[in-house]
């Protein structure tokens, strides 16, 4: 007997599996940290709120 194998559903399961990990990874991810003056970021809210 010769072993029938569903190559086009083998592709599918594995392209919906990539996809999965891709969101997966893409919704678990932290920005990078970066370096602010949160002094600056404070005069630049206390002049839009003046104006």
């Amino acid at each position: 007997m010769a072993i029938t194998r569903l190559k086009r559903k083998n592709r599918r399961n594995a392209a919906n599996a990539d996809k999965r990990k891709a969101v997966l990874k893409f919704l678990t991810r932290k920005p990078a940290i970066k370096k602010i003056d949160i002094e600056a970021i404070k005069k630049e809210f206390a002049v839009r709120a003046s104006q």
